[in-house]
């Protein structure tokens, strides 16, 4: 697939995935990577049905760069935090590589102390 098919492919991914409960064959649809699948079911157990957005994208060859935000609210425990029910918005930088319509591989960069400041249980220094 060109660039500009990969990124359709991630926008179609997104927009399948946000704001539903991530089932395993809903998710593997778009994704073989493992690693990949095990982080989605994660996140939808403590942010069910998490939204999804790609607020910008960079695409070449099979690769495929998003700079994303998600959106939930806090219902499941995290690492031994319960769940505190406040809505949580994280931004992301994720690389996707994508090979037969299917994303195989996968690098993401998130800001947690964010997620945690917004969990109420860290407080950023300034």
């Amino acid at each position: 697939m060109d660039p500009q098919s990969n990124k359709t492919f991630i926008i179609d991914y997104f927009n399948a995935l946000s704001g539903v409960k991530k089932t395993r064959p809903l998710i593997e649809r778009y994704v073989t990577d493992k690693a990949l699948i095990e982080h989605i079911e994660f996140f939808d157990s403590i942010l069910p049905a998490y939204e999804i957005f790609a607020d910008e994208m960079i695409a070449e060859g099979n690769k495929v760069m998003v700079k994303a935000r998600a959106k939930g609210r806090h219902e499941g425990e995290f690492n031994g935090i319960p769940p505190t029910f406040k809505n949580i918005e994280i931004i992301a930088a994720i690389v996707y590589e994508i090979e037969n319509d299917k994303i195989i591989n996968h690098w993401l960069m998130s800001d947690q102390l964010a997620l945690l400041e917004q969990m109420g249980v860290a407080n950023a220094v300034a």
